[in-house]
């Protein structure tokens, strides 16, 4: 079997040669503008670096950073040698912001020819952006590793680049946030969304409201001390961190130490339950609160910009308290809506009075607020438009929900000047700031949360750093792939966690057969999950089944997929593609055999057994098919019927997971039933 495993090995790894007709640079983002040159620059143990210009101790942590890096992608222990010229140069014009300021300059140039590199950028923030270019020019090579002689002039297309990570639902540990916060930078992101409170849980020390923490956090919490030196590890590497206080919805956590602040009488738990508790807005109490809390959070931050959240406001506990339908009535507001306007009003003074700007979430859209604040869209394009219409700056994270489980190419496809954005004028254009990618935390553990972030966080950075006509699909996961590698080098685990995963399901050292099977599984795509679940979701269970541990997007099944529409484009003549396919449906017809024994000695894996034995029929009927192909012969209508309606079976979710190599199985079968003789 493990010969077997080494020769699948081949055939994808040539699968993923053939599909990149051109070499290309590994580059995600990729930069503006590209040149290419001549020659490479030889990487070797005398790799040296030499800084002139602006010069500061964040340069300085940087360049080591820097260096240490590519030394671990290497192997290489550097050793410079005196009197030799750099192999690096690095220049920068000025300094950076003690407080990285949206809109910062973060252009660079890079030329590297084979007797050395120059980097050159208007600030140090540009000089980090040109470091990680390097770090993903060099290759190995025949002659050893190098840097391919280019010419880059790069800068960003849009200056809000973030990703959102909920520690609420699921409290994620410092050092798990800082290597995702090492990995956006790798792809030049530069906004941490810090989703710090909900219904589940309040993740911040407050020492003027204690119980916050102490009665809304089971006790997994950030100390204040940890959230400084955190921001000043992100400051190192060009992010901004902005925290979020969803108010007035999504407010449980709040109400367990402080329940004054609520509309409604409790009792709450941090275990929820169907109430949807808010936060009163008629109470001049619940200002004071928040003026009091917001100044100690706005010091705390020190960013520009503090998100307040605002959505999906559930009015329930609203229209059932007698007093505040008296409030709304005496104060000539129609309907929960001006209510939730008339304290977003409020909040935005007391976040001004902090000398921040507020951030909500789409739903705060309302003439009454100014023009300074920040619209979020989470519902697309439409009304992401709609506030740039009305002079607001906005934020696109519609598209870029991790959590969805989509595919890279789906979140690749979106833009946030398409679609209604498309039609602004140039100057409501420019009120569109960016973008976040947006990792919700309902089924996300320190263990698996990197890989639901990476490696689509990056096209995520892509469409949102490089230039909007780059958006070559097959070009994106080559370079996606590629990048994925080197992401692993920086201590993400969005990789290697998999494999552990599967190790505890198995209980064994042999989990050949198990990957197998999850190589062509991904999990169900939206919010399908929440649809199995028997009441509220219970936070404190543990996730360890295969949807777990397995990617939301199967390389082997797209591949796979390529694989029949490269055969089928052939007049399914193509004898080296139908190797390989064949190749792969026998693996998949003969694997249950080998994997059943191992379902049913293990409770983490009994579930999953049905999808190992659909995917061995999808495995025979495929090879089937290929077999009437070859003769060119049309399938039996009694065969054909008969393996459809196993498809149909097979697309039905399984244990929460899709077979995802059901489509291309259907479409051999398909062509088998209707395939003319070959002459």
């Amino acid at each position: 079997m493990r010969n077997l495993l080494i020769v699948l090995s081949f055939f994808l790894l040539a699968a993923l040669a053939s599909a990149q007709s051109q070499p290309q640079l590994n580059l995600m983002p990729m930069p503006a503008s590209v040149q290419p040159g001549t020659g490479q620059l030889p990487i070797n143990q005398s790799f040296s670096v030499a800084v002139t210009g602006n010069h500061d101790a964040s340069l300085d942590r940087e360049v080591q950073r820097f260096v240490a890096q590519l030394s671990r992608q290497t192997g290489f222990p550097f050793r410079p040698k005196s009197g030799v010229a750099p192999t690096l140069q690095i220049h920068a014009d000025h300094g950076r912001e003690a407080v990285q300021k949206l809109g910062e300059d973060e252009s660079y140039e890079l030329t590297v020819a084979d007797s050395g590199a120059k980097l050159t950028a208007p600030t140090t923030l540009g000089v980090l952006r040109g470091l990680q270019t390097f770090l993903q020019l060099v290759q190995i090579t025949p002659a050893g590793f190098a840097a391919p002689s280019v010419t880059i002039k790069d800068q960003p297309r849009f200056p809000w680049r973030g990703t959102l990570i909920d520690v609420s639902r699921h409290f994620i540990p410092i050092d798990v946030l800082k290597r995702n916060l090492d990995g956006m930078a790798a792809v030049k992101m530069n906004v941490l969304h810090w989703h710090l409170s909900d219904d589940q849980g309040f993740r911040v020390e407050s020492k003027k409201f204690p119980k916050l923490t102490q009665m809304g956090s089971d006790g997994m919490f950030y100390t204040q001390g940890e959230i400084s030196e955190f921001i000043a590890y992100a400051h190192d590497r060009g992010i901004r961190v902005m925290p979020e206080f969803d108010i007035p919805g999504h407010s449980q956590s709040w109400f367990l130490g402080y329940p004054e602040l609520s509309s409604g009488s409790g009792p709450y738990t941090l275990e929820g339950g169907g109430m949807n508790p808010i936060m009163d807005p008629t109470r001049e109490s619940t200002y004071k609160f928040l003026e009091n809390f917001i100044a100690e959070m706005a010091k705390l931050f020190p960013d520009a910009y503090f998100h307040i959240g605002g959505d999906e406001v559930d009015g329930k506990q609203w229209d059932a308290n007698p007093k505040i339908q008296e409030f709304i009535h005496a104060h000539g507001m129609k309907n929960n809506q001006d209510l939730q306007a008339y304290f977003n009003q409020r909040l935005q003074k007391i976040v001004a009075k902090n000398h921040k700007i507020m951030v909500g979430w789409d739903e705060i859209l309302h003439p009454d607020l100014p023009k300074t604040i920040i619209v979020h869209s989470w519902r697309g394009q439409q009304s992401l438009a709609a506030a740039a219409k009305q002079g607001y700056s906005g934020l696109l994270s519609f598209g870029y929900y991790l959590d969805l489980m989509w595919p890279a190419a789906r979140h690749y496809a979106i833009d946030p000047m398409s679609d209604a954005a498309a039609t602004l004028t140039p100057q409501e254009k420019s009120l569109i700031l960016g973008g976040e990618s947006c990792q919700w935390a309902e089924w996300v553990t320190p263990e698996n949360v990197d890989s639901h972030i990476w490696p689509r966080n990056a096209v995520i950075a892509e469409r949102l750093w490089s230039p909007q006509e780059v958006k070559d699909v097959a070009s994106m996961y080559a370079r996606m792939n590629a990048v994925s590698l080197d992401l692993e080098w920086l201590g993400l685990t969005h990789r290697s966690a998999r494999l552990h995963m599967l190790h505890r399901m198995a209980g064994s050292a042999d989990i050949s057969a198990l990957r197998i099977l999850a190589d062509v599984v991904e999990p169900v795509k939206d919010y399908n999950r929440w649809s199995d679940t028997k009441g509220p979701i219970d936070f404190h269970a543990p996730l360890t089944r295969m949807i777990d541990a397995v990617s939301p997007e199967s390389d082997t099944a797209r591949h796979f997929s390529d694989l029949v529409q490269t055969f089928a484009q052939s007049g399914y003549k193509d004898q080296a593609a139908e190797a390989q396919i064949r190749m792969w449906l026998a693996t998949w017809r003969d694997n249950d055999a080998r994997l059943h024994p191992l379902l049913d000695q293990t409770s983490l894996l009994q579930e999953d057994a049905p999808l190992s034995q659909d995917l061995s029929a999808l495995g025979a009927a495929g090879l089937q098919a290929l077999d009437y192909l070859d003769k060119g012969q049309p399938a039996p209508d009694s065969w054909k019927t008969q393996q459809l309606g196993l498809i149909e079976q097979s697309k039905q979710p399984m244990a929460d997971m899709l077979l995802m190599v059901v489509a291309p199985v259907q479409q051999l079968v398909e062509a088998s039933a209707g395939q003319a003789p070959h002459n």
